[in-house]
């Protein structure tokens, strides 16, 4: 499972509201050796970081951990446009600054069993409260849903029974993507929830509930048919964020030095 946020973004320090999640985001899956650890993975990712800053690299990412599902890393780094996430791409694969990168990742290598890039476009109309401090988030949950080919208007109907629901609930919040390239990605969306503790997931899980009650037997049954009609598989992982294999911002530092500083 590749794939969720609200993400690299940048947070002014002087903001008082969080910015929307980028309009595509990029995200890069790591899956490691049996018998590697996170820690060990994270000093060679470091490296990377290390390369980023001291080039002065413009793109920030975000690195985390899984704690559910396959051992892997992700790393998130989101674009304005399809054009800005092209010529990023330049930038990272030619001159200087691609053969640094070279360097880091025969090290990295040897840490991993394979590795994947896809890349997402935002959902606006299928996310609810999607701008979030990331800074201070600590934990990504993501749900990964493969919708069946020709049950798009399905899927559009369930995610408005969610939106319709959740937007009347403050404490809600997530950024859905549809995938546009990469492995297995037709049909493939992600709910993406930056989350700053896992109390969070108690809170989702009681709103959950109540959403069942307020909804009603007839309101679940429709929600359920729709659900059967569309949706082709699902899953749900969790994952922690690594500023040791982050390139945050100077902004990020600012706004949680002690957290960020790590990196």
């Amino acid at each position: 499972m590749t794939l969720a946020v609200t993400l690299t973004a940048v947070l002014a320090a002087q903001q008082t509201t969080p910015p929307e999640p980028p309009k595509v985001l990029n995200i890069v899956v790591e899956y490691l050796k049996p018998g590697v650890s996170l820690s060990q993975h994270a000093v060679t990712e470091k490296a990377f970081s290390n390369t980023s800053k001291l080039t002065q690299q413009q793109t920030h990412y975000i690195g985390m951990d899984s704690l559910t599902g396959q051992p892997r890393a992700l790393f998130f780094s989101g674009y304005d446009s399809f054009e800005a996430w092209g010529k990023d791409q330049n930038i990272t694969t030619n001159g200087l600054l691609g053969s640094a990168f070279d360097a880091d990742a025969i090290a990295d290598g040897q840490n991993l069993s394979g590795m994947t890039t896809n890349v997402f476009a935002y959902h606006p109309e299928m996310s609810v409260h999607a701008a979030q401090d990331i800074p201070h988030a600590r934990f990504f949950e993501i749900s990964r849903f493969t919708v069946r080919a020709g049950h798009e208007g399905e899927w559009n109907d369930l995610a408005k029974i969610y939106t319709d629901y959740y937007s009347n609930q403050p404490s809600a919040h997530w950024a859905t993507y549809e995938s546009v390239y990469g492995m297995d990605n037709g049909g493939v969306y992600l709910v993406i929830t930056p989350m700053k503790s896992l109390a969070e997931v108690d809170q989702s899980r009681a709103m959950g509930e109540q959403m069942m009650k307020s909804l009603g037997p007839e309101g679940m049954k429709k929600a359920g048919a729709l659900a059967a009609a569309c949706i082709e598989a699902s899953m749900t992982n969790v994952f922690a964020i690594d500023p040791r294999m982050s390139y945050a911002s100077d902004d990020w530092s600012k706004a949680d030095p002690e957290f960020w500083g790590q990196h």
